[in-house]
């Protein structure tokens, strides 16, 4: 019985097509790949170094059915003001109370405070939905 070869001999036809795009297609994958690594380290830094005031919601205590104390710490530049918005919903998920509350502590990197939010009934939970800096203060 003889024996088909399936391979070319070695070395003499060159490279095949196929190891040539192979090769081109690794090298696109990898600039690529380098180039979303990149652009979402940058994206990541400017939204760190761009958060003027950050807060976070410690814990919220439902007094009444009409009122509910947050316990919210705030960090932020020492001269940047700005507002914080807090909402309160209730078992339904309905938004029974909301409140825009103030950040203004000259000097203070460091603002931990108790707020009270009234409500329209009986709050199960409340969350922070954001903080934004005012337009003038320092970055």
């Amino acid at each position: 019985m003889t024996a088909v070869r399936q391979d070319l001999p070695e070395g003499r036809y060159g490279r095949s097509a196929d190891e040539r795009a192979d090769r081109k297609l690794k090298i696109v994958g990898a600039v690529l790949g380098a180039a979303l690594l990149a652009m979402t380290a940058w994206f990541g830094y400017d939204y760190i170094t761009g958060q003027r005031i950050s807060a976070e919601l410690i814990k919220f205590d439902t007094v009444s059915d009409s009122e509910v104390k947050v316990h919210l710490e705030v960090r932020k530049d020492p001269e940047a003001t700005g507002t914080c918005t807090l909402r309160s919903l209730a078992e339904d998920g309905g938004e029974v109370g909301r409140r825009d509350v103030r950040v203004d502590a000259p000097g203070k990197d460091r603002v931990d405070e108790i707020y009270t939010v009234r409500t329209t009934a009986r709050a199960t939970s409340t969350e922070l939905t954001g903080c934004t800096a005012e337009a003038g203060s320092t970055r």
